[in-house]
C-alpha cells in the first residue's frame, strides 16, 4: 500500500490533509480517488491507515481509519558519517542505507575527499539527498525518514560524536591485519534504544591525522570483515550487520 510521510500539523484529530508533491503523486501518478486507502506516517514515527475522502485542487483530504502498530525501525539508532565521495555515490548510500534502516546521514569533509563542497549550491544538493531518503523510506515501508545533514568539517563531526553511545571508524588497516572481533564485540554490547555513529572515509580513505583525532575522541577502529570495501559499500555492510544482530538474532 502506498505510504506518505506527513508533517504533524497536517494531522488534526482523525483527519489528515496532504498537499504539494505528495498530493500530485496521489492524483496524477497513482490515479487514486475517493475511497482509496493509503498509509500516512507522522514525524513521531506513528503510522495510520487512512481513507481518501475528498480530492480538491491540489489537496487530498483523508480520514484516519486506524492507527497501526508497525515495528519497522531498527531497535538501535545508526548514523552513517561519510567522507564526501565523488559522483553520485552518496546518493546510493542514502538510498540503500535508508532501506537498510539508517537513522541519519552526516556527510563530512575529509582531507582526501576529491569533491569539494560548494556552499552556494549546497541547499539544492541537501534537498535532493533528503528527497532520496524520503522516497526510499516510503518504498521500504519505514515509519521514519532518516535525517540528512549538510556536510560538516571534521571538528564539527567530532563535537557531534559526544551525543552517541557508541562510535566506530571503518579502518582498512584493521581489516588488513585480520582484526574482526571489535565490531562483533560492539554488536554484542549495544542495547535497544542506544545509538551508534559509524564513520567511513572517502575513496582515498582517512588520513593518519584524522584517525588520531577519532581515537582521541573515543572512537573505536574496526575492520569490516577480511576484505577491503569501497566507500559506498562499507555503510551498507555495517547496517546489514547491525540489522542481523539486533533484529534477526535478537
Amino acid at each position: 500500500m502506498q505510504r506518505y510521510f506527513v508533517a504533524n500539523e497536517q494531522f488534526a484529530d482523525n483527519k489528515v490533509f496532504i498537499d504539494g508533491e505528495d498530493a500530485r503523486h496521489i492524483m496524477r501518478v497513482m490515479r487514486m480517488s475517493e475511497g482509496d486507502n493509503v498509509i500516512c506516517c507522522n514525524e513521531k514515527g506513528n503510522s495510520a491507515l487512512c481513507k481518501i475522502e475528498d480530492i480538491s485542487g491540489d489537496e487530498v483530504n483523508l480520514r484516519v481509519v486506524e492507527w497501526l502498530d508497525e515495528a519497522k525501525e531498527m531497535p538501535v539508532s545508526v548514523t552513517i558519517a561519510n567522507g564526501l565521495p565523488k559522483g553520485d555515490k552518496l546518493e546510493l548510500v542514502i538510498q540503500k542505507g535508508t532501506e537498510l534502516g539508517a537513522s541519519a546521514f552526516i556527510p563530512f569533509m575529509a582531507s582526501r575527499s576529491i569533491v569539494k563542497w560548494d556552499s552556494k549550491k549546497g541547499d539544492k544538493k541537501v534537498e535532493r539527498w533528503s528527497k532520496i531518503a524520503k522516497e526510499a523510506a516510503e518504498q521500504s515501508h519505514r515509519t521514519k525518514v532518516p535525517h540528512v545533514s549538510e556536510p560538516v568539517p571534521l571538528n564539527k563531526l567530532l563535537q557531534m560524536s559526544s551525543e552517541y553511545d557508541y562510535k566506530i571508524v571503518a579502518y582498512e588497516e584493521e581489516a588488513k591485519r585480520g582484526e574482526k572481533s571489535r565490531l562483533a564485540s560492539l554488536l554484542s554490547d549495544i542495547k535497544q534504544g542506544q545509538s551508534l555513529l559509524v564513520v567511513i572515509g572517502p575513496e582515498g580513505g582517512l588520513a593518519e591525522k584524522e584517525i588520531e583525532s577519532f581515537r582521541e575522541n573515543g572512537f573505536v577502529m574496526c575492520g569490516f570483515g577480511p576484505r577491503i570495501l569501497r566507500a559506498e559499500t562499507a555503510p551498507l555492510y555495517v547496517l546489514a550487520a547491525v540489522s542481523y544482530h539486533t533484529e534477526l538474532m535478537g
